[in-house]
């Protein structure tokens, strides 16, 4: 067994347990600006509901981080070359990341019309990612790396594909916010703000776990 994959895998683990275990405990009533949905003292429940859908997903790639470190220690693990492209699709999910967390704070500033471009190109970027890894996963195919030749294969296609469509239910979500925001903002409604505001607040964290996670995988497929 790989013992430093291994670690850093359980510690990429340890730590996201304790970011979403930390804002379980949050006081979003404290937040300037949000409103509270049934009394003073209740969580949201979007908010609820996606830590807890991230606790489960942080702990199934440990798990698969886990048995990746393990497996790559066999005599049999021939490790694909590292695609170009991956690098690229990084950047382009860092950029998502900065985007979705810059329209927060410009929400939170009431400048309104420099977050509705932050929103969009969040969503831009994270498309450009999406269609980077399937033009990486097309370049290992038509290289003769196919899903069942080696374990390193079948583990590449798994957890990116795994990862990218998480991606995807993110996507939804932020289609769900940007037609929100295109169709107009009423700015002296405070209900509509609050909603947009918990919106995009769930997206830039989302998408900042996302982030985190993919650069715990990135490593992984580049250091075996």
């Amino acid at each position: 067994m790989n013992i430093t994959l291994l670690f850093v895998a359980l510690a990429a683990a340890i730590i996201l347990w304790f970011f979403v275990i930390r804002r379980l405990r949050a006081k979003p009533w404290t937040t300037e600006g949000i409103l509270e949905r049934n009394n003073i003292t209740s969580l949201p429940a979007e908010k609820v509901g996606l830590w807890a859908f991230l606790a489960v997903v942080t702990s199934l790639f440990s798990l698969f981080f886990i048995m990746y470190a393990e497996r790559s220690g066999y005599p049999d693990w021939r490790p694909l070359p590292d695609p170009s492209i991956l690098w690229v699709n990084t950047f382009f999910l860092i950029m998502a990341s900065i985007c979705y967390q810059l329209s927060r704070n410009l929400l939170n500033s009431k400048n309104y019309k420099y977050m509705k471009i932050s929103l969009y190109l969040g969503g831009i970027f994270t498309i450009f990612f999406i269609l980077g890894q399937i033009s990486a996963w097309q370049m290992a195919y038509s290289s003769g790396f196919f899903f069942a030749t080696n374990p390193a294969n079948t583990f590449f296609y798994l957890i990116t594909g795994l990862h990218g469509l998480h991606i995807l239910g993110g996507l939804f979500v932020w289609i769900k916010t940007a037609l929100k925001v295109w169709n107009g903002l009423e700015y002296n409604n405070l209900n509509q703000i609050a909603g947009i505001r918990l919106s995009i607040q769930l997206c830039s964290f989302y998408w900042h776990y996302l982030l985190l996670l993919w650069l715990v995988l990135f490593y992984l497929l580049s250091t075996t």
